[in-house]
């Protein structure tokens, strides 16, 4: 499967990684900034791999390679219209997080991916995570009972050194602030799990620490869903000196899950009525991680692969 990637900067290593993990036909990558091609290659020695075309520009891409599969990594601004583009001319793709800055972008490429027959994955990985599967099983099996509340914490760190490495980065237009773009993964996770439809939301955000940005820092709200369930979500990228933990709990009726670590991809919680053998094992459960990133964009790929190639929606 001919595979290319559009945009390579912090995240796209996890893209490449998990390319050359499903063995994709990696033919292309396409940045504005040559260097950035290059540096990116060379963290996977692959940048003498001379079967791997450079672009400066993604339309001249796709027109001559003809991919099968694009993964967009780009400033997160840019997302949906590269999107509606790969998808207007027939490719399939997966756009990093967040997959559009606003609703409506949101649903036009949700909608004319319906209209052309080509799969697009919002690159959700944590969902893949062990951890985070297992919870999964536990909701899917009813094994909370009715369920009371939920809450997400995502305490990071991010510091005037990241937000100078890229000058989209803290922005309204290109990033949209802590909850959209460090935050989004546990609030999807949160929103997944807890079900049906939000029915109210109310929040605040402030900008604390990072006076030199346009967009948030810290971001706290409480949801109510339609099954009578609440949730709330606390998102910071101000947590001195570095990252320290995303963590989901669920509570229900008949029983309490936590997920903590750095990526919610340790169990510090796992307490049901209904005891079951895996009960055991799955309590004080760790998959080993480098980065918060966690090892799911490998999963994800082989996903979307297997999606495409039988004529399926991707799990995510």
């Amino acid at each position: 499967m001919k595979y290319a990637l559009i945009g390579c900067g912090r995240i796209a290593i996890n893209h490449v990684i998990a390319a050359v993990n499903n063995e994709l036909e990696f033919v292309a990558v396409c940045d504005v900034l040559p260097e950035a091609m290059e540096n990116l290659l060379a963290k996977k020695e692959l940048n003498k791999d001379e079967s791997i075309h450079r672009y400066t520009d993604y339309k001249e891409m796709l027109a001559t390679e003809q991919p099968e599969l694009v993964s967009i990594a780009t400033e997160s601004g840019l997302h949906a219209e590269i999107a509606l583009y790969c998808i207007e001319h027939g490719v399939n793709v997966i756009i990093e997080k967040p997959m559009a800055m606003n609703i409506d972008d949101a649903q036009r490429i949700i909608d004319l991916a319906k209209e052309k027959g080509v799969k697009v994955s919002a690159c959700h990985q944590n969902r893949f995570n062990v951890a985070v599967q297992k919870l999964r099983k536990a909701i899917e099996e009813k094994r909370f009972g009715k369920l009371s509340h939920g809450s997400i914490h995502v305490r990071w760190n991010r510091n005037e050194n990241y937000y100078k490495q890229a000058p989209w980065r803290g922005t309204w237009a290109q990033d949209g602030g802590a909850l959209m773009n460090q935050c989004i993964h546990g609030i999807d996770l949160l929103r997944w799990m807890m079900g049906e439809d939000i029915v109210e939301v109310y929040g605040q955000t402030r900008q604390q620490f990072h006076d030199y940005l346009e967009a948030e820092d810290l971001g706290m709200a409480i949801l109510t869903f339609a099954n009578g369930a609440v949730a709330t979500i606390e998102g910071t990228t101000n947590v001195y000196p570095q990252n320290l933990e995303e963590t989901l709990y669920i509570f229900g009726e008949t029983g309490t899950v936590k997920l903590g670590g750095k990526s919610t991809n340790t169990i510090d919680v796992w307490d049901f009525a209904d005891t079951q053998p895996e009960d055991e094992e799955n309590r004080g459960f760790q998959e080993p991680t480098s980065n918060v990133y966690g090892n799911g964009h490998t999963k994800l790929f082989a996903d979307m692969m297997d999606a495409i190639e039988n004529n399926r929606q991707p799990y995510v």
